[in-house]
């Protein structure tokens, strides 16, 4: 090879390669599989590979928040509950849904119960929601 040769493919090259090259992006990207949930008694784990697409949806009693670790159950105890747990206020009976303390009485045991998870995630039998 001449010099001349090297120097118009050098020239080539020059003009060429940066188009092979381009700077390409991806600027939206989802994985959608894996994960599962383990539950047994009081407990229950969750684990998950990738990220779901993230959205709300909702219907009759039922919402899914999509996205990497949401946080836990979509429902957090508020003021919400705590209206409903007022409602209920010195009832007596059985299987009454702001009876925490499940002594048939829903008072101040129970609402010491309730402020114990005030702001917390509610738990997974949550009758208040």
């Amino acid at each position: 090879m001449t010099k001349r040769h090297i120097f118009i493919f050098l020239i080539s090259a020059m003009v060429f390669l940066p188009a092979a090259f381009a700077d390409y992006k991806i600027v939206w990207s989802t994985i959608d599989s894996g994960g599962g949930t383990s539950s047994g008694g009081r407990y229950q784990l969750s684990g998950t590979i990738g990220q779901p697409d993230a959205a709300y949806s909702a219907s009759g009693q039922y919402e899914i928040l999509g996205g990497f670790w949401p946080g836990g159950p979509l429902c957090t105890v508020d003021f919400h509950h705590f209206a409903r747990f007022a409602s209920y206020w010195l009832d007596t009976d059985t299987g009454l849904p702001a009876d925490l303390y499940e002594d048939g009485t829903v008072d101040y045991y129970d609402l010491a119960e309730f402020v114990d998870l005030w702001l917390c995630y509610c738990p997974l039998d949550w009758q208040l929601k």
